[in-house]
Formats: C-alpha cells, sequence, structure tokens
C-alpha cells in the first residue's frame, strides 16, 4: 500500500489515439480512484477529453521534440511542474519524453519509471543510444513477456529491474451482451454490407508493418467471395499508403468488396459486426491490444504468430496463429472458419472471452501498476 496521498506525473509526446496514450488514462484514472493526484504532461489530442473525463490534470507541454537543446529546455519546464506539483514519482511511456523526465525525476531524487510500449528499431548505434532511455527506470515495465525478452537480449539491464504488465481491456465496455444491435446494423449500413455477407475486420491505423496489403492480397484468395474486408483506422496524413491499397484491391479484383472505414469511435460495436477480427501484423507487435478487444467481444481473432500475439492467443482456444506474411495461409484460415458451423464459433467466441476476462482485464492491469508505484513509494 501506498502511505498517503502522493502524486504521479506521466509523461508523452501527444494525447493521439494510440495504445501507449490509452494505457497512460488508464493508469491515470486508476491513480486517482486509489485517492492520489494523477498529472499527465502531453500536447493535447484526440484523447485530451478522455483524459479530463477521467479526472486526469493535463499539462499541456510539447515532449516530443528529439533536439537536445529543447530535451533540456523541457527538463527544466518538468523540473518546475515536480518542484510546484510535489510530484512523488514519473512515468514515461515514450522515448522523446523521457530523456527529459529522466533528468528532472533524478535531478528531484524521486522514482523514474518507464514502460516499454514497442519494439523500436536499432538499425543504428545513435537509434540504440536513443531508445536506451527506456531501460534507466527504477523499474522497467515491460507489455509482454516478448518485449521482457527483447530488454534482456539487447541491454545490460538487472532483471529484477524489469516487470511484465500486459495491456488491460474495459470488460464493461467491450461486452457483446451490452452493444444494443442498432449500433452494429448502423455500422453495416455505412460500409454497405449486405445482409448475410462475412464481414472480416482489420483494426490498425493504416501503415505498412500493420499488414493491410497482406489482408487484402489474403481477400482474394478466399474461397468466400462474398466476404467484405473492414480497414478501420487512419492513414495519419499518409494518403500515398491509402491510394496504394486502394488500387491493389482494384487490380486484384476485389475492390467491390473492400471497405476502408477510417477512424471509428465506436469499436465495441464495429467488433460486433464482424464474424473474424484480423492482426496481421508483419513485424511482431509489441503486445497487440485489438485481439484482446476482440476476444472481449467474443469474436474469433486470426493473428500473425509473432510477438505478443503467442501471449494473447492459446491456439485453437481463444483464436488461430498463421505463419507472419502468409495470405495464402490467412485466406485458408478465414474460409476454414466461414466454412464451420455457427453454433462452434460461438462457443470459440465464449472462450476467448473467458480467457481475456482471466488474464487480461483493465482492472488487473491498474492494480499491477498501483502495486508497482507502491513498491517505490512505500
Amino acid at each position: 500500500m501506498i502511505d498517503r496521498p502522493r502524486t504521479i506525473l506521466q509523461v508523452l509526446p501527444r494525447l493521439d489515439a494510440g495504445g501507449a496514450e490509452r494505457v497512460a488514462i488508464e493508469i491515470a484514472e486508476a491513480v486517482r480512484l486509489a485517492g492520489h493526484r494523477s498529472l499527465i504532461a502531453a500536447e493535447d489530442g484526440y484523447l485530451s477529453s478522455f483524459a479530463a473525463r477521467a479526472g486526469v490534470e493535463l499539462i499541456h507541454l510539447n515532449l516530443s521534440t528529439k533536439n537536445p537543446f529543447k530535451i533540456w529546455r523541457n527538463t527544466k519546464k518538468l523540473r518546475t511542474i515536480i518542484r510546484e506539483n510535489q510530484v512523488d514519482l514519473v512515468h514515461a511511456h515514450s522515448r522523446a519524453p523521457a530523456w527529459s523526465a529522466y533528468r528532472a525525476a533524478k535531478r528531484a531524487g524521486i522514482p523514474f519509471v518507464t514502460t516499454y510500449h514497442g519494439t523500436y528499431g536499432e538499425g543504428s548505434k545513435l537509434k540504440k543510444r536513443y531508445n536506451q532511455i527506456m531501460v534507466q527506470g527504477d523499474r522497467v515495465v515491460a507489455v509482454s513477456h516478448f518485449i521482457a525478452d527483447l530488454i534482456k537480449s539487447r541491454y545490460k539491464i538487472d532483471p529484477e529491474k524489469i516487470r511484465v504488465i500486459h495491456n488491460g481491456v474495459d470488460l464493461r465496455k467491450f461486452d457483446p451482451a451490452s452493444v444494443r444491435g442498432d449500433r452494429a446494423v448502423r455500422l453495416a449500413k455505412e460500409w454497405r454490407i449486405e445482409n448475410g455477407a462475412p464481414a472480416i475486420l482489420l483494426p490498425a491505423r493504416l501503415t505498412g508493418w500493420k499488414g493491410q496489403r497482406l489482408f487484402i492480397r489474403a481477400l482474394a484468395k478466399m474461397q468466400h467471395e462474398d466476404a467484405v474486408g473492414i480497414l478501420i483506422g487512419s492513414d495519419q496524413g499518409r494518403h500515398k499508403y491509402t491510394k496504394e491499397l486502394l488500387a491493389l484491391a482494384a487490380r486484384l479484383g476485389v475492390g467491390g468488396r473492400l471497405r476502408l472505414a477510417g477512424h471509428v469511435e465506436d469499436m465495441p460495436a464495429a467488433l460486433k459486426l464482424a464474424d473474424i477480427v484480423v492482426n496481421c501484423s508483419t513485424e511482431p507487435e509489441a503486445f497487440g491490444r485489438t485481439i484482446i478487444e476482440a476476444q472481449a467481444m467474443g469474436k474469433i481473432v486470426v493473428a500473425a504468430g509473432h510477438g505478443g500475439a503467442h501471449e494473447t492467443v492459446e491456439l485453437n482456444v481463444s483464436g488461430f496463429l498463421i505463419p507472419p506474411g502468409d495470405d495464402a495461409a490467412l485466406a485458408a484460415t478465414f474460409d476454414a472458419i466461414l466454412d464451420g458451423d455457427m453454433a462452434l464459433r460461438l462457443a470459440f467466441g465464449a472462450r476467448a472471452r473467458a480467457e481475456v476476462g482471466a488474464h487480461f482485464s483493465l482492472e488487473a492491469m491498474q492494480t499491477r501498476y498501483l502495486h508497482l508505484y507502491a513498491e517505490l513509494l512505500g
């Protein structure tokens, strides 16, 4: 237990709609509900209003810079924030702000925590040095055992500093029983999905390594030629990539079966509409939040068999794994699922939801972070 009310400061570049940002808000809400004060320093973004509704105090600060002079200047600003708000612990979720936050926390003599959210490519010595700030915490959180092993292989770090805390899913929000049918019907009309047509959903921002090209090639190889593929996610200004995907679909003859839905606010309804949910990233996912959200909605998940997916998908129990990059295997798995009996598919989805409830609930994640803070604060 933490001995008295404390102030926790988390730092991020920007409160955009990403996994790390959502985790930070979920932690901040748990901190507040436990009777402590919760601050987030970041630039405004899509999730700012969500953070405010969770009772988080937002400090608007541009921490995304890699410029050494600006990092030094941000260190001074964070030192002032720490002093004026009597901050007891600083938690960084991203590399750029971590450089400023680490120095500010050490100067203040308070604990510093990092969460290692990605695989972080290391194409050069400079990049490796830049990434290394994420293992300088008094505790280093890995979002999966895959990431914990990656950290140990890359850095000379005391293994006792590492804590594995999987991301969690809100089982009340992502609950098939609580999503009214009209919400899914509205999306079906918007996406022009005919009654009875199978819907295969790939929720991921539109960027090459998330596997949208692979998904389109698999769609073209399916025996179920009525299946509709839905790409959910923003291209974040990468319009050239969006045009490339549409051109690929047209060239393979599946342009009429592909929907680019962009950002979707009502993800529980989108998942309820789906027959199959896919995570086919061509590079390993650190964790794969969309997998557990789909499983919580009782959906069959097909995922590329690498990275964090090995921890969220129990083969033939809570999902299916395919060889990474194999569009033929992806298509064959889609067809096999759609050929299956509906009662069996529903039972499969129920098992998947039970697995999420047992291992990946939001409450479990929040409790583990509070225990971690208690380790350092006493």
